[in-house]
């Protein structure tokens, strides 16, 4: 974080000083919610959690080397005590954005944000210093948490922002203000919070109602409830995709071999050639984004092309792909899963297992409410008109209704099988995988389905990534 005084912190948050010799004294270090990751001249953030208050820790973590404690009551430390800390900390990151002057891209869509999120970031990081959100840390704390490690030679901040409902973007975009605001995509992911598509669009379109009129709103030409946002905005707008009319397009998509996307990127400015590293079709449309990101910021398209053919995976469990020694390969995308993004990881299965056995092992898309049994019986149809070798569907309810939509569909006999848990999958698995075969396995977040995927690689040395 950019260094600030206690004084300045207590007046950007609204909070009083208790127990402290000197106001004048400087925070240096990070901001941070977790005691185990105090640094000397942190400042510590108190929240109170179901099971731990983190009021308990503030001797401890002056003792590591806080500075104070940002607090909902006197610790006998240094404090700056407030009404609400999570309000506070959106109060700080807001204050310290104000000082910084560095270009905000925030992004928000239904899937892909973390994958385009880390695209962005490492494009725009070819050109200068540049702060992104890590993993998918994008809601409340998260975000404040992200923009406070932004310093002094920071240029750019990427920051992803999620919702789970109307107005959860718009009192983000309140606490760091975007210059340029990016939308991915209107899919079903927590349909079943938000009642419907339009209510998702509603929610997503805010980040472009809050962009000023100097800023950019880039658009999916693509998604037709994304394309309409344009009327929400009154900042400066382009469009990306495949479409003939997007500002930014892809031509001559394929895939290699192996399964990367490569194609010819389109932009006002020329055009060049780009393969990406990553694995599917559907990182054609993030890496899009990203270059509607980078022009939009200054930069040439021989550097956009350079930088989005270079770009790797940075972060865990999505599309992450390994070969063992054995030559068995497996694919984790077991961070999260919704419709959209079980289809389009189907389809890269697919796509690299040509000549090849292909597993699905697949669990439960969480929180699609009523649309939750169509959605599992169409994931298991489509296994099957892809081709997948086998379909192991793993878990309860939803599991079954995946498994059975594949039976449906062709019949499948022994090529789709419904287990309980993850321990069954990791069992049959060992039982039946055979050299050249590639595994995918993906479920929403909370089936911990990354299990199967690091019993798998654990069970044979030597794996390199793909």
């Amino acid at each position: 974080m950019i260094a600030l005084s206690l004084a300045e912190i207590a007046s950007a948050v609204g909070g009083q000083t208790y127990d402290i010799p000197d106001p004048q004294v400087q925070v240096t270090g990070p901001v941070v919610i977790d005691s185990r990751k105090v640094e000397p001249g942190s400042l510590f953030a108190a929240f109170v959690g179901e099971r731990v208050d983190g009021h308990d820790y503030a001797r401890e973590v002056v003792d590591k080397g806080a500075v104070a404690v940002l607090a909902s009551r006197p610790v006998g430390v240094p404090a700056v005590v407030v009404d609400d800390v999570q309000a506070a900390l959106g109060a700080l990151a807001r204050h310290v954005v104000a000082r910084l002057g560095a270009a905000l891209v925030a992004l928000t869509g239904s899937a892909g944000k973390t994958s385009t999120k880390d695209l962005i970031a490492q494009v725009l990081r070819r050109k200068a210093d540049t702060v992104f959100t890590p993993g998918s840390f994008n809601n409340e704390i998260g975000l404040p948490l992200t923009a406070l490690t932004a310093t002094d030679e920071t240029r750019f901040l990427v920051l992803e922002m999620g919702a789970r409902g109307i107005g959860h973007i718009k009192y983000l975009t309140g606490l760091t203000p975007p210059k340029v605001g990016v939308v991915l995509n209107v899919g079903t992911a927590h349909i079943g919070e938000f009642g419907g598509r339009e209510q998702i669009a509603q929610a997503k379109g805010e980040l472009v109602e809050s962009l000023p009129a100097d800023g950019t709103a880039i658009l999916n030409a693509d998604d037709p409830l994304v394309r309409a946002m344009a009327s929400r905005t009154k900042a400066k707008v382009l469009f990306f995709g495949e479409s003939d009319n997007a500002d930014i397009r892809a031509e001559n998509v394929r895939l290699t071999e192996a399964g990367q996307p490569a194609f010819s990127l389109h932009t006002p400015s020329g055009c060049s050639d780009v393969t990406l590293r990553l694995y599917g079709e559907h990182h054609v449309s993030n890496a899009l984004a990203a270059a509607a990101v980078a022009h939009d910021l200054g930069m040439s398209v021989e550097e956009i092309a350079l930088a989005l053919s270079e770009a790797g995976n940075l972060s865990r469990w999505r599309m992450e792909v390994t070969e063992r020694s054995d030559g068995v390969t497996i694919v984790n995308d077991a961070y999260n899963a919704n419709p959209e993004s079980m289809r389009a990881a189907l389809r890269a299965l697919v796509a690299m297992g040509k000549g090849r056995r292909t597993w699905a092992v697949l669990g439960q898309m969480a929180e699609l409410g009523d649309e939750s049994l169509t959605e599992h019986d169409a994931v298991g149809r489509l296994a099957v008109r892809l081709n997948v070798s086998k379909l192991v569907a793993v878990g309860g309810r939803e599991a079954s209704w995946m498994q059975l939509g594949a039976y449906n569909e062709g019949s499948w006999g022994e090529e789709s099988v419904h287990v309980s848990d993850a321990q069954a999958a990791i069992d049959l698995l060992r039982s039946e995988l055979r050299p050249g075969d590639v595994v995918l396995v993906k479920a929403s977040r909370s089936v911990g389905l990354e299990s199967v995927a690091q019993a798998l690689l654990a069970d044979v040395q030597g794996g390199v990534d793909a």
